[in-house]
């Protein structure tokens, strides 16, 4: 019987090869070489890649035996996910094979702000003898800052405590007894900037996050202070970082990301305050050699028929035909439980499956609805199986209960979640119609139908005239158009909820007009990112 083929189409470490063990006809090809990669797809089982490969569309139509794509690192920007998924082919990376790394760069950043050590290392290079120009500050009972207490966040604070310094931090996610457990005490972010020595950012690059530390952030923390973005390009916004660092109204910054890579604006790089790095947060041996090893062995599980860790995409599992329409529908709950929840910290989700699909096993549902929930909350890219990993460290239980009674449709799935304040939150769904349109049911105790879009208004205010009149103006003077909308309410003059599907995503300043225009007790706002 002849041995699967696994390509590898970018330069791996031996210890890869070596973890892919004997039972695999092992394969090299350029993959920056297009014809030459396409051609060798056409029997490969597998691929490893690195960020040099493009595995598009045209790629996956050239290999029809292909399992697994593999990508030996964190990022799959280089890999089409929908295509694959529909090409029933699993993308699986490593995602916690450079938080080490990447955490480890970020002491030594705001070690080389406080020591001003690449400034010094350029003085005494150049053969100057300076010492009182680079007195430093000590680490030592300083407060420490970390917006973002995901994985490499926790590992800084771990790390940071040998140094005795005080742990704030900011993570809307994440509960004050996990905060506590870090060693860190949760702040609002005004709080965190206003009292913190150093600040440091690891939050997932989202609309909401781009420039989330701007000119009015800046202006908040200490002259004394200095800020470190070793996540991702964008998050401080750099022509506001210019200004406060020329203007000294913080002492420095440390980068080893930025919004162009390379930068094409050269000015920040000048400052004599900054300290910046070429994107070296995964650039370690041990991280390189963590990301081949673990998608080599993510290939090996996937092509022998096991559960494979860090799989991106359901397409390698064992799903029955009659589960697999709804996997789609409860990510997207999960995205909208997370709207409506807004800043609340989730501390458990229930997720119960009514109707004839109680007879199934199900409980890729439970998955499914963690990995929307924490879609556009985390930095790493949420799988079915690291999603209850992110679950845990939040502090976050996850059940899952069925029932085959289910009074108004063939079937239903609700998602239940309680907020660290005892306030609950729920949103059901159903697949209607020989179609199985998506649909959402039910919204925190109202009975509503109304299809799944790519932009939903959620509102609540007191039921009178006008209301209906007063949002459709605001919207149609923004150009945002309304494709469908449902009102229900549970008496009449009590609280009302309007649920309005739009063509497009609203701009922050109309939603703040309507809110106040009619005195909503509540507005989301929510994006839903295809599964």
């Amino acid at each position: 019987m002849a041995k699967p083929i696994v390509l590898i189409a970018e330069e791996l470490s031996p210890a890869t090869v070596e973890a892919l063990g004997p039972d695999f006809d092992v394969r090299n090809v350029d993959g920056t070489d297009r014809k030459a990669l396409l051609a060798a797809l056409a029997t490969a089982d597998a691929v490893l890649i690195r960020s040099a490969t493009q595995i598009d569309a045209e790629a996956l139509a050239a290999a029809p035996a292909l399992k697994v794509v593999a990508r030996a690192g964190v990022g799959l920007d280089n890999v089409d996910i929908k295509a694959a998924t529909e090409a029933g082919v699993m993308v699986v990376n490593a995602p916690t094979s450079n938080i080490i790394s990447a955490a480890e760069l970020t002491i030594g950043h705001i070690l080389s702000l406080a020591r001003h050590i690449p400034a010094a290392h350029a003085s005494l290079a150049a053969g100057e003898w300076k010492r009182s120009k680079y007195t430093g500050t000590e680490l030592f009972e300083k407060t420490v800052g970390i917006i973002g207490l995901g994985r490499i966040g926790a590992l800084i604070a771990a790390r940071l405590q040998a140094f005795g310094v005080e742990i704030v931090a900011y993570d809307p996610y994440i509960t004050a007894t996990r905060a506590q457990q870090l060693g860190a005490t949760l702040l609002s972010l005004d709080e965190l900037l206003s009292v913190s020595d150093f600040v440091t950012i690891h939050m997932p690059k989202t609309a909401e996050t781009t420039g989330m530390i701007s000119t009015a952030q800046l202006k908040r923390m200490k002259p004394s202070a200095y800020v470190v973005n070793v996540a991702r390009g964008g998050l401080i916004d750099e022509d506001a970082l210019y200004d406060a660092l020329v203007a000294g109204e913080i002492a420095g910054a440390g980068l080893d990301v930025f919004v162009a890579e390379p930068p094409v604006e050269k000015k920040l790089l000048s400052l004599p305050n900054i300290v910046v790095t070429p994107h070296l947060g995964a650039s370690t041996d041990e991280a390189q050699e963590k990301a081949g090893v673990s998608v080599a062995l993510s290939v090996k599980q996937a092509l022998e028929g096991d559960l494979v860790p860090d799989a991106v995409n359901v397409a390698g599992g064992v799903i029955d035909p009659f589960v697999r329409p709804g996997i789609a529908l409860v990510e997207k709950l999960g995205q909208v439980l997370a709207g409506v929840a807004g800043h609340g910290a989730l501390t458990s989700l229930e997720v119960e499956v009514r109707g004839e699909l109680a007879a199934y096993d199900v409980s890729v549902y439970r998955l499914a609805a963690l990995k929307g929930y924490f879609t556009n909350q985390v930095t790493e890219n949420v799988s079915y199986v690291n999603a209850p990993v992110l679950a845990e460290q939040r502090g976050i239980t996850s059940t899952l209960t069925v029932n085959e009674e289910s009074v108004d449709y063939r079937n239903t799935t609700t998602l239940r979640g309680v907020l660290a304040d005892g306030s609950v939150v729920e949103v059901a769904g159903t697949l209607a119609g020989t179609k199985l349109a998506q649909k959402i049911i039910a919204l925190n105790g109202y009975d509503i139908e109304v299809p799944l879009a790519d932009h939903l208004i959620l509102m609540t205010y007191e039921d009178r005239p006008g209301i209906v009149a007063t949002y459709g103006r605001e919207l149609g003077d923004a150009n945002v158009n309304i494709a469908g909308m449902q009102i229900a309410r549970q008496s009449a003059g009590g609280e009302a909820l309007s649920v309005l599907t739009v063509d497009s995503p609203v701009p922050d300043d109309v939603l703040e007009r309507i809110a106040v225009a009619i005195e909503a007790t509540s507005l989301r706002a929510i994006e839903i990112v295809e599964a």
